[in-house]
C-alpha cells in the first residue's frame, strides 16, 4: 500500500485529554483488543458493501497487521443471539472471501455462493471467552446491536473489557425526517448504550462529535475522544481496466437512494437538461441500492421516458466497475442534505476526480478547498455547474483539478495511529 503524508484539509483530532503516548509511557502494547465484526458477518449474503461494511473490514485488515498477537475477534453471530470469540484463522479466510466477493459484485464460482457463506458462518461460530491475561478493550465500529443495551452490557461483563465505539453519524436524531420509521427511536437507544458504556469514542468527523454531544446525558468529559478521518489510500482503488463506461460525458453519484441524499434534485435537473439539449445532454450514473421512503425517485426512474438513456441506475456494482465509472466521470456529484463524513467525496478527490457537493459542515471538513460547493436546494446553481463541467474544456473543472494538486488525502496509516493511541489511553486507565 502506498501511503502519503497526512494533511487533509479541515482534519483535526478532538482530544479530551493529553495523548496517551505522553501520559502512559511504558504501558503500550500490553492490552488485548477484541474487534466486533458482527456487521460483516450479518452482511455475508449481500453482494456489495455499504460504507459501514467497508470500515469494519478495514479495521479487521489493518489491526491484523498492526497487532496480530493482541487482536481477537468476537461477534453477535447471525446464527443466533449469542456472542463469543471467533477463530482467528477462520476470520482471515472470511475476510479474503469477502474481498473477492466485493471486487466482483458477489460473483463466486458456480454453485458456491450460499454454500461458501454457510461454510464461513460455521467456521466463525463463537467460542467461549478465555480468561483475561491483560487489560481488555472491546472495539465496535458499526451500530450493529448497539440498540440492545442489555446485550452490550452482558458482552462487556463477560469480557471484563472497556468499551470503545465508532460513531458514524447522528442523522436519525438531528434529521429524523430523513430516517426510516422508528429510526430516531432506534438511534437514540444506540446513543444511550454509548452513553452508558463507552470509555472511548471515535468520530469520523468533528461534525459527528459535535452533533453527538447534545444527546449524551453524561457528556463527553471523562472519556477518551478522537476525531479521525477515514483513509482514502486503499490499494488499487481507482482506474480498473476492461470496464465499459458511457461514451458521452457523464457524472456519477454513489449513494443509497434515500431522502437525505437528494436524488430528486438531480433527476429534475436532468429532465431539464434533456429538454434543452436532447442527446447532447450529459449522462447521470446512479450507483447504489434502493433504500427507503423514496417513492417519488423510484417513480421517475421507472416511468420517466424522457430520461431513458440519460439516467442510468447502475445499482449495486462490483468495486472494479464502481472505480472505473468514477475514474472517467466529469465529476462526482454529492447533493445530500446531511452527512456524517462523505466517503465518496474523499475517495474521488484522492483519485483526482472533481467533486461538486452540497455545502454542509461535514463536506467542508473533509473536502477543504477541493470541491465546488453548492446549497443542496440551489437547483439552478447545480444545473449551471453540471452543464459547465460537461464541456470538454470547462474552466471550472480545470480550476478544481488545479486545486487538487495541493489537496492531501487522509491515509489509513494516520487513521490507525490515532486509533492505536486511543486504545492505549483507554487500557492504561484500567486499574
Amino acid at each position: 500500500m502506498t501511503l502519503r503524508p497526512f494533511n487533509a484539509p479541515g482534519a483535526r483530532l478532538a482530544l479530551r485529554s493529553k495523548r496517551a503516548s505522553q501520559l502512559f509511557q511504558g504501558m503500550r502494547g500490553e492490552s488485548e483488543v477484541i474487534l466486533d465484526i458482527s456487521r460483516l458477518l450479518s452482511r455475508s449474503f449481500h453482494p456489495s458493501p455499504t460504507g459501514i461494511d467497508r470500515v469494519e473490514y478495514v479495521y479487521a485488515r489493518e489491526l491484523l497487521e498492526r497487532m496480530p498477537d493482541r487482536l481477537s475477534f468476537a461477534a453477535v453471530h447471525p446464527a443466533g443471539g449469542y456472542y463469543g470469540r471467533l477463530d482467528k484463522a477462520a476470520v482471515r479466510q472470511f475476510l479474503a472471501f469477502t474481498t473477492a466477493k466485493w471486487r466482483n459484485a458477489g460473483v463466486v464460482p458456480a454453485g458456491e455462493g450460499k454454500a461458501a457463506v454457510i461454510r464461513h458462518m460455521f467456521a466463525t461460530r463463537p467460542r467461549p471467552v478465555p480468561r483475561a491475561r491483560a487489560p481488555r478493550v472491546y472495539l465496535q465500529v458499526s451500530p450493529h446491536h448497539l440498540d440492545d443495551h442489555a446485550q452490550v452490557g452482558a458482552i462487556l461483563r463477560a469480557e471484563g473489557a472497556k468499551f470503545i465505539t465508532l460513531v458514524h453519524d447522528v442523522i436519525p436524531l438531528s434529521h429524523p425526517e430523513f430516517a426510516r420509521p422508528q429510526g430516531a427511536e432506534e438511534h437514540l437507544r444506540r446513543v444511550r448504550t454509548i452513553d452508558s458504556f463507552a470509555s472511548g469514542i471515535i468520530g469520523n468527523s468533528q461534525a459527528t462529535i459535535d452533533a453527538l454531544e447534545p444527546h449524551m446525558q453524561h457528556g463527553l468529559d471523562g472519556r477518551a475522544v478522537r476525531v479521525a478521518h477515514f483513509g482514502a489510500d486503499a490499494p488499487d482503488i481507482f482506474g480498473a481496466k476492461d470496464e465499459d463506461v458511457p461514451d458521452r460525458p457523464y457524472f456519477v453519484y454513489i449513494s443509497t437512494i434515500e431522502p437525505r441524499k437528494n436524488h430528486l434534485l438531480l433527476l429534475n435537473i436532468w429532465r431539464r437538461l434533456v429538454e434543452r439539449l436532447g442527446d447532447a445532454a450529459p449522462v447521470l450514473v446512479l450507483i447504489g441500492r434502493r433504500g427507503w421512503e423514496n417513492e417519488n425517485v423510484i417513480d421517475i426512474l421507472e416511468r420517466a421516458e424522457a430520461l431513458r438513456g440519460h439516467v442510468i441506475e447502475a445499482g449495486e456494482v462490483s468495486d472494479n466497475r464502481m472505480h472505473a465509472l468514477v475514474a472517467h466521470a466529469r465529476a462526482m456529484l454529492m447533493p445530500s442534505f446531511a452527512e456524517g463524513f462523505g466517503m465518496p467525496v474523499v475517495e474521488a478527490l484522492a483519485a483526482g476526480v472533481p467533486v461538486i457537493c452540497s455545502d454542509i459542515v461535514a463536506h467542508r471538513e473533509v473536502g477543504g478547498d477541493g470541491p465546488d460547493y453548492l446549497d443542496p436546494l440551489d437547483g439552478l446553481g447545480w444545473m449551471r455547474a453540471i452543464e459547465a463541467y460537461s464541456q470538454p474544456d470547462a474552466p471550472e473543472r480545470a480550476a478544481q483539478i488545479a486545486r487538487l494538486v495541493d489537496w492531501r488525502a487522509p491515509t489509513w496509516r494516520d487513521y490507525f495511529d490515532i486509533i492505536t493511541d486511543l486504545i492505549e489511553e483507554v487500557t492504561a486507565s484500567v486499574p
